[in-house]
C-alpha cells in the first residue's frame, strides 16, 4: 500500500525454557494493518496480548518470525537502516527510563538532528532544538536546553521523547502506551498534543495502549488483540459503540473497573471454549 507503515501477515514467537524442555508461546499470529499519513489507529488490548511485541517488530528491536512489514508499499530491511528510522519513530512508555539522566534535553534532541541531518551548523541546530521544543508547546525553548530530565515533570519529558521523535523528520510515529505512567490530570494534555501533531503535519500514528476510552477520542480506527491476534477492527466509535467480539464486549465493561482487567483472559476464554480455563 504506497504511502503507508503496513504490517502484512505478521507472526512472533518466543521459545520458552520449562525446566528441562521448552515450549513456544504465540506472542504475535497473523497480524495485518496498515498506518497511513494523516490519521491514527489504536491497537487495544490487555497486557500481554501482543502489542508491544508488534510496535518491537515495527521499529526494528525485534524480528518477526515470519510476515513483513512494508513503507510505501516496499518491503523493508530486516533491521533498521538509517533512512528507515528516520521515517519511523518510536515514543516508550516511560519517559523517566526513556531519557539518559546524565544528558542536557538538548543534548537528547541534537543528537538525532546531527544523526539524520549532518550539514546543519551550530547555530541552526541550536535553533532547531529550540523549534522542536516548542512544538511540543515548551515555552521558552531556550530555558529547557541545559536542564535535565530529573528537572522536567513526566508530561514534559514525554513532551522531550515526542520531540526527539520528530527532530530526524518522521512521517510515522509508534506510541506504545505514551501516557499510562503519567499522572491523569496530565495524560489528555500529551494526547492532545499527539493529535495535534499528527493533523498538523499529517503523520501516521499507531498508538497502542489498553484504554477504550482514549483509543475512541483520539484515533480513527481501533484494532483489538486478544491472545496475539486481532479479532476486532473498525472506525473507532463503531468498535466501541457495537463490539462484536467477545473479548471488546468485556474489555469496554471492564473498562470503568481497572481491577477486572486481569480477569478477562481467563473470562473470555471460558466463555470462547465453554469450559474453565
Amino acid at each position: 500500500m504506497s504511502g503507508s507503515l503496513e504490517v502484512r501477515n505478521l507472526h512472533k514467537d518466543f521459545r520458552l525454557r520449562n525446566g528441562v524442555s521448552f515450549s513456544t508461546l504465540h506472542a504475535v499470529a497473523d497480524a495485518s494493518f496498515a498506518v497511513e499519513p494523516g490519521r491514527t489507529v489504536a491497537l487495544v488490548g490487555e497486557s500481554g496480548s501482543g502489542k508491544s511485541t508488534i510496535a518491537r517488530i515495527i521499529t526494528k528491536l525485534e524480528t518477526p518470525t515470519s510476515g513483513e512489514v512494508l513503507l510505501d508499499g516496499r518491503p523493508t530491511p530486516r533491521h533498521a537502516t538509517r533512512e528507515y528510522r528516520r521515517q519511523v519513530q518510536m515514543v516508550f512508555q516511560d519517559p523517566f527510563a526513556s531519557l539518559n539522566p546524565f544528558h542536557s534535553i538538548s543534548h537528547h534532541i541534537e543528537r538525532p538532528l546531527r544523526l539524520h541531518h549532518p550539514g546543519l551548523s551550530a547555530d541552526q541546530l541550536r535553533s532547531r532544538v529550540v523549534e522542536l521544543l516548542e512544538r511540543v508547546h515548551l515555552t521558552p525553548g531556550e530555558t529547557y536546553l541545559e536542564r535535565r530530565p530529573h528537572e522536567l515533570s513526566g508530561g514534559q519529558r514525554q513532551r522531550v521523547a515526542i520531540a526527539r521523535a520528530l527532530a530526524p523528520g518522521a512521517r510515522f510515529v509508534v506510541a506504545d502506551e505514551p501516557v499510562s505512567m503519567l499522572d491523569v490530570s496530565i495524560r489528555v494534555g500529551v494526547l492532545n498534543l499527539l493529535a495535534d501533531l499528527q493533523r498538523a503535519e499529517g503523520l501516521g500514528v499507531l498508538y497502542i495502549t489498553h484504554d477504550l476510552a482514549t483509543a475512541r477520542h483520539f484515533s480513527d480506527e481501533i484494532l483489538v488483540m486478544y491472545r496475539g491476534r486481532i479479532v476486532e477492527r473498525g472506525p473507532s466509535d463503531e468498535v466501541i459503540l457495537n463490539p462484536r467480539h467477545e473479548y471488546t464486549r468485556k474489555l469496554r465493561e471492564a473498562a470503568a473497573d481497572p481491577d477486572r482487567l486481569g480477569q478477562l483472559r481467563d473470562e473470555v476464554r471460558s466463555e470462547m471454549t465453554g469450559g474453565p480455563a
